[in-house]
């Protein structure tokens, strides 16, 4: 229950419910699935015209953004898009003057195999000859000896010739037969005529799969080793050569790496060498390898800007030619929800049915499940999520459900169910956490209790990895006399990490500058409950201060009211992350009502609340106290809703932000 004011009402779509009564389909099965990649990429509509212009020109592309938001997909709608060039085969020769640096011949698709298939005829057929040449002397021999023999009575002849014989068929199985094959070229790189310009993905790969490698040889001499250019193996940069080279987690390739990467792209090849310094083929090196490729790299912001410092970031110089000679693209985790983005998600619905082949396809009411799915996965009221793959993800255990349950197509009961069945980790976590929590009552959904709060928290794993989830954070605060005569402490146990410690301390602050000086004569003693993994994050800092004021006045707090709010050292509740995750999670443990900056009121889905449960936006530490503490304003408390209403009504009267004082009110 929400009082919304009229700035606030806006013109929105049907719900979802009501709009998928309208679509003239049954099921997806009717939807036609475009063809191209770049037809099929959802809400990226930026991405796709830079990705238009950067395939026509030949431009390298930056991709940033969240994990299964559609960089691979534009990548292979980069290859899809790029102008018919004739593609070529490469192929390494024998060096007669220095074998270790084998000679390199670029041909035209699909001569590389014929020249090949030629070399290795003509090598069977020279040991074939050699073949006949062999025995036609063993037979000659023999047949010389056995008339010597005759003619003579002389048995030694005939023995003389069986160890000329002997002496030829050992000398025929030595390795130095070998030798013609060692003069057939190998085929690097290879097309048919009608291929189009390839795709390579190199993300993950090391230093011998990306750039080449020659492969070590355990026979080095007395003629058992093998041809040094049939031991060069191509890499990934070469295969892309008139195409695309996608490498995502651009930053997790080694520095030296993504250096020769850089190298290849100003010069358009890049010769092939052994990447162990201690194998035999250290010493080969290769003519330069033709390696023309467009590079689309992909990562997140984590790819740029590492919050760890002991991990690298992409190289600065790779990134400064992409941005010089190609384009950036920063992907969008969202779009608005609107009739044609809607469309397009019963699309990529149908999409991922067509590219699974196992599942069977969607109903209309299992389309505004997903539809509504969407929406509460973006965070934001009125927009939908573009994180496809984890909505894939729910496509798929849906579709399983249904074929499990024999069903000729899937059902909003089936999506339901998948929803509950293949929650992510934290999901699993929290809700064992709750049940923890329930058993041992950590935290209580009635009643009141003096300087105990029920707090909202988000468990998130990897930033962009997983949905983040909801959870209930207990808190209590105790004040006592100071034990310093010089001034009180606020003591905080719990893990805090650095930015709920400093939280912490700005609702200190915000106590002692707005109400005088009188607490400085205490101790406050925070306790964050069941925080084993630690608490980061300001988004405590309003039940912070609500149990500390609690605890100060002896004032109640009502316990079936959880909240969530970062707090300004001037009393306002700024907005916090998560909302849409922490209101679930207060309707799942029970409580009745949840209090929210008025700013995130953008995130909250009114019609998925329970009844009853009521959603309170505030504006100030004055509003939170009004609903959550039980009893009659007094001391403390008083005189902090006075200057609050004071500054408030300055703020009003001339129009602008907080008049700074000396005092901070």
């Amino acid at each position: 229950m929400v009082d919304m004011g009229p700035d606030e009402m806006t013109d929105e779509l049907p719900a979802v419910e009501e709009w998928v009564r309208g679509l003239d389909i049954e099921t997806t099965g009717e939807i036609d699935v475009p063809e191209m990649t770049v037809d099929q990429v959802i809400g990226q509509e930026d991405g796709v015209d830079v990705i238009r212009k950067a395939a026509a020109q030949r431009r390298h592309v930056l991709l940033i953004g969240d994990p299964g938001t559609g960089k691979s997909m534009l990548g292979q709608a980069m290859s899809e898009l790029l102008p018919n060039r004739e593609l070529e085969d490469i192929l390494a020769y024998p060096n007669q003057e220095d074998p270790n640096e084998p000679k390199i011949r670029v041909v035209p698709a699909g001569k590389g195999r014929q020249i090949v298939k030629a070399q290795k005829t003509e090598a069977r057929l020279f040991r074939e000859q050699k073949a006949k040449m062999k025995w036609f002397l063993i037979i000659l021999i023999i047949g010389l000896g056995l008339l010597l023999f005759i003619l003579y009575n002389n048995p030694y002849l005939m023995l003389f010739s069986f160890l000329i014989v002997v002496l030829l068929l050992l000398a025929s199985r030595t390795p130095y037969g070998k030798r013609e094959d060692d003069m057939v070229p190998k085929l690097l790189v290879s097309h048919e005529p009608e291929d189009e310009p390839p795709f390579v993905d190199a993300t993950g790969a090391h230093a011998g799969a990306l750039l080449g490698d020659v492969r070590h040889d355990p026979f080095q001499s007395g003629g058992l080793e093998t041809a040094p250019h049939l031991r060069v193996e191509s890499g990934a940069i070469h295969k892309a050569h008139k195409g695309v080279l996608f490498v995502d987690e651009i930053n997790l390739l080694r520095m030296e790496s993504q250096q020769s990467i850089l190298t290849a792209m100003q010069e358009k090849s890049f010769s092939i060498m052994g990447q162990s310094e201690r194998s035999a083929g250290a010493m080969v090196k290769t003519e330069s390898v033709p390696c023309d490729f467009i590079l689309i790299a992909a990562g997140n912001m984590d790819s740029l800007y590492p919050k760890d410092p002991f991990k690298q970031g992409m190289h600065p110089a790779l990134r400064s030619r992409i941005r010089g000679y190609g384009y950036e693209i920063y992907m969008r985790t969202q779009m608005k929800d609107t009739e044609a983005n809607r469309m397009k998600l019963v699309r990529f619905v149908a999409q991922e049915v067509s590219k699974d082949g196992k599942i069977p396809h969607f109903s209309r009411t299992a389309l505004a499940a997903l539809l509504k799915d969407a929406q509460r996965r973006s965070g934001k009221k009125g927009h939908l999520t573009l994180r496809l793959r984890e909505l894939g993800g729910l496509i798929r255990t849906a579709g399983d459900l249904a074929r499990e349950r024999d069903s000729k197509v899937v059902t909003a009961k089936h999506v339901h169910d998948a929803r509950l069945f293949a929650k992510t980790l934290e999901q699993q976590i929290h809700d064992r956490s709750v049940e923890e929590l329930s058993i041992y009552k950590t935290f209580d959904r009635e009643g009141i209790a003096v300087g105990r709060v029920n707090g909202l928290a988000v468990l998130t794993g990897e930033e962009g990895v997983s949905v983040a989830t909801g959870l209930v954070l207990p808190l209590v605060a105790e004040v006592t006399p100071a034990a310093s005569k010089r001034e009180g402490k606020t003591i905080a146990t719990g893990r805090l990490g650095e930015i709920a410690n400093e939280a912490v301390q700005n609702v200190s602050a915000i106590i002692k500058k707005e109400t005088g000086e009188n607490i400085s004569n205490f101790d406050i003693h925070i306790q964050f409950i069941n925080t084993y993994s630690g608490v980061e994050g300001d988004s405590a800092s309003i039940s912070v201060a609500t149990a500390v004021i609690s605890s100060f006045e002896g004032l109640p707090v009502d316990q079936s009211v959880a909240m969530t709010g970062s707090l300004s050292v001037k009393g306002d509740v700024l907005p916090v992350g998560g909302i849409a995750a922490k209101i679930e999670a207060a309707t799942t443990a029970g409580m009745k009502k949840v209090i929210i900056p008025k700013a995130n009121m953008e995130e909250v889905f009114l019609d998925d609340l329970p009844e009853g449960f009521e959603v309170h936006p505030v504006e100030n530490i004055k509003q939170v106290l009004e609903i959550a503490l039980v009893g009659e304003k007094r001391g403390l408390l008083q005189r902090l809703s006075e200057l609050l209403d004071v500054r408030d009504a300055v703020k009003k009267e001339i129009g602008r932000g907080p008049t700074p004082t000396s005092d901070g009110a």
